[in-house]
């Protein structure tokens, strides 16, 4: 997979972000603009655990939520589903979403819409699944992206996956967990909102789900190891020389790096698997 930076250039399709000052812009565009390709806090890894708990078959019409650039997209159309439909708010990231192909005869679409409210028929999918997504809405919001999910689904087969931030242990002290809020809103300039495993959970049951498996990673996004682990040793090493290159960039990478690593014993990421609940079925 080429990075989605080139992607983009060579499809003359800017980027997200394309025009704002690195001092200002969402932490993730920033990234994205400097080649990282792979945006999700627990990695390809925990994505890859996401896609096979989901088991994503030819049988299966997926949306995806909040789509981005197309990372997941790629693994996911790797699995030759009947149908995929990304769905993202974004121009840019719809236009690039737009010329994604499969390998097989999936139908795929790009929708530009929002995630709490699609435009898509009920019960037109068998899978759902959002990253990176549901960490920067308001409970309020996060509550009518998970809804929306539901009513996405088809009752009789359908699966509905999560991969996120989450505070680490249940049971955090509240003013800590403020505290790690601020320090991340602060570094990535998005409104960033994570949850304990707990209270991902009840999240989802909330809105009609029954959570079937869970798992958890380390919050390593900007690490070294992580970074050649989900981008490639080459292009780790272009994504470095590019942040060295602009010194309003450099500075922004290195603050997140430091708020990830300040709070690394109690901020991670998580992905849950759940299915509509018997009595919502």
């Amino acid at each position: 997979m080429a990075s989605t930076d080139h992607q983009a250039l060579q499809q003359n399709i800017s980027l997200p972000g394309d025009g704002l000052d690195a001092a200002r812009m969402p932490g993730h565009w920033l990234l994205a603009r400097l080649g990282k390709r792979v945006l999700r806090p627990g990695g390809l890894e925990l994505t890859r655990w996401m896609l096979d708990a989901l088991g994503v078959d030819p049988e299966d019409r997926v949306v995806e939520l909040a789509a981005g650039l197309g990372a997941t997209a790629r693994l996911t159309l790797a699995r030759r589903p009947a149908a995929y439909t990304a769905v993202d708010r974004d121009a840019t990231a719809v236009a690039t979403l737009s010329t994604l192909t499969g390998p097989g005869p999936t139908e795929v679409r790009a929708v530009r819409s929002d995630a709490a409210d699609t435009g898509l028929p009920d019960g037109c999918a068998t899978v759902v699944y959002g990253e990176a997504m549901l960490t920067m809405q308001p409970y309020p919001a996060k509550r009518r992206v998970v809804r929306e999910a539901r009513r996405l689904l088809d009752g009789s087969t359908g699966r509905y996956a999560i991969h996120e931030l989450c505070l680490l242990p249940d049971g955090l002290d509240p003013a800590l967990a403020d505290r790690i809020t601020a320090d991340l809103q602060d570094a990535i300039h998005v409104g960033a909102r994570p949850l304990s495993p707990s209270d991902w959970s009840e999240l989802l049951a909330t809105e009609g789900f029954t959570v079937t498996a869970q798992q958890t990673a380390p919050m390593a996004l900007l690490e070294p190891r992580r970074l050649i682990d989900d981008e490639g040793l080459i292009p780790a090493l272009r994504i470095a020389g590019r942040a060295t290159r602009d010194p309003a960039a450099l500075r922004r990478v290195l603050h997140m790096r430091r708020v990830f690593r300040r709070h690394s014993a109690h901020l991670g990421a998580i992905s849950l698997l759940a299915v509509p609940a018997p009595s919502q079925a």
